[in-house]
């Protein structure tokens, strides 16, 4: 596990058409995916005791009305060994997008050109199609994130192209449905002798079970890297597994189900989909369309 061997590769408007179609042949060898999110902050601060009912009325306002600024994602076998981590640097014009200072400030002090970001940034509604299509095309992933329950939401929020749906158990239904099995592996570390109960960070963890981090914290490529590292180390030392963490998101009390997959009368899958997605009007490079026609976002045959 040298962090020397690793690499991150940043991703912006220039190449992200051939990072993307590396990423899904990808997925078919690595099906586990550690992912982070970079966004552009919180327009309510959630007490700590809050019900899960005013915890998920406080992300969807944060979510709905806002936008992804990096995606970061690591591909991994079941033994751990790495396929690749991705940075997605979306565009974001500060003149524009809606944003909250501190954390603009924030991100800024660790690093984050958002003057870059402006010029050279990925186009957000071509990156939210693309990712659709893999996400869709690639559906026995296992998804590990580290207190991810915002990760998902912008996540969740991009791929499908809609605001959250209104009620917890929309929510952790649509996530069962989009992204099959989650773990988080905060919720895990409950079960870790010496993590504290889960009340520790990231780094924290990771320095507890020297696990060195590559590239800079609050990068959500990094991010990424260091969380599945960790998922591997955590696996390893406590043999922990994970099966009954699947679907238990540290924060929120109602379990996500992943669906039933159940034959449809052409024999391929049908998995219930909650209502069809809106229309998408983006405009796609020709080019694209082989990749593009080959897995529909979330249609109900897969």
């Amino acid at each position: 596990m040298a962090a020397a061997a690793a690499k991150i590769t940043a991703v912006w408007r220039q190449n992200f058409q051939r990072e993307i179609f590396r990423l899904d042949a990808a997925l078919f060898r690595f099906p586990v995916v550690s992912f982070d999110t970079e966004f552009p902050g919180f327009f309510r601060n959630t007490p700590i005791d809050a019900s899960d009912l005013n915890r998920y009325e406080d992300l969807k306002h944060n979510v709905d009305p806002l936008r992804l600024i990096q995606f970061g994602i690591t591909v991994a076998d079941a033994s751990g060994k790495i396929g690749g981590t991705w940075e997605f640097n979306l565009r974001f014009d500060l003149s524009k997008d809606l944003f909250v200072s501190r954390s603009i400030q924030f991100l800024q002090d660790n690093g984050i050109d958002f003057d870059k970001l402006r010029r050279d940034g990925i186009d957000f509604d071509m990156f939210a199609q693309l990712l659709s299509r893999v996400v869709a095309k690639h559906r026995n992933l296992c998804w590990v994130t580290f207190h991810g329950l915002y990760d998902l939401s912008h996540t969740l929020r991009t791929v499908t192209n809609r605001p959250l749906p209104h009620s917890v158990a929309g929510f952790t239904s649509l996530l069962g449905i989009v992204f099959g099995d989650v773990v988080d592996i905060k919720y895990m570390a409950r079960f870790c002798q010496g993590l504290r109960g889960g009340e520790l960070g990231l780094a924290a963890i990771a320095k507890i079970l020297n696990v060195e981090r590559v590239g800079g914290a609050h990068h959500a490529g990094s991010d990424s890297l260091l969380t599945a590292r960790v998922y591997t180390k955590m696996s390893m030392v406590y043999k922990i597994h994970e099966t009954p963490c699947v679907g238990c998101l540290y924060g929120v009390s109602a379990r996500i189900c992943k669906p039933i997959a159940v034959p449809n009368t052409n024999g391929r899958c049908f998995i219930p989909y909650f209502s069809t997605p809106a229309p998408i009007q983006r405009c796609i490079p020709p080019h694209c369309c082989g990749f593009m026609q080959a897995a529909p976002p979330f249609s109900h045959v897969l």
